[in-house]
């Protein structure tokens, strides 16, 4: 039986983070592979992101570009923040499960593919004037 729990969830809510943020859990890249693009774009004001990601040949720049898409959009649509004033203040990518999978190899054996996942997570902030 939970004690004072409309009390711990007010002071719980107090201390959340503000900021606008999105998570895309369970996407099926290497969060290695994820890594290398998010790097390029933490720090960076959203439209300049937007750029960067947008003419990066790699596979893993569909889905941050989404999910930086859905973070402005909660900013907007949430906050009231201006698109012009957020930057990316954190992004990182997490490992999620592995889906293991086998192959059939010689002399009846087999052997296991790791079919890695990621989840993916961008937090925005105003830049301040």
């Amino acid at each position: 039986m939970a004690t004072r729990s409309r009390e711990k969830t007010a002071k719980r809510r107090e201390n959340a983070d503000k900021r606008p943020r999105a998570i895309a859990r369970y996407i099926r890249i290497s969060s290695r592979k994820v890594k290398i693009v998010i790097d390029l774009i933490r720090g960076k004001s959203v439209k300049e992101a937007e750029a960067i990601l947008r003419y990066t040949p790699k596979a893993a720049t569909e889905p941050v570009l989404k999910l930086l898409n859905s973070a402005v959009a909660n900013a907007e649509n949430n906050l009231e923040l201006n698109r012009d004033d957020l930057y990316v203040a954190e992004v990182y990518a997490n490992q999620g499960p592995t889906l293991m999978r086998y192959r059939p190899r010689a002399h009846g054996r087999a052997s296991r593919i790791r079919k890695r996942t990621s989840h993916i997570t961008i937090v925005l902030d105003q830049q301040a004037k």
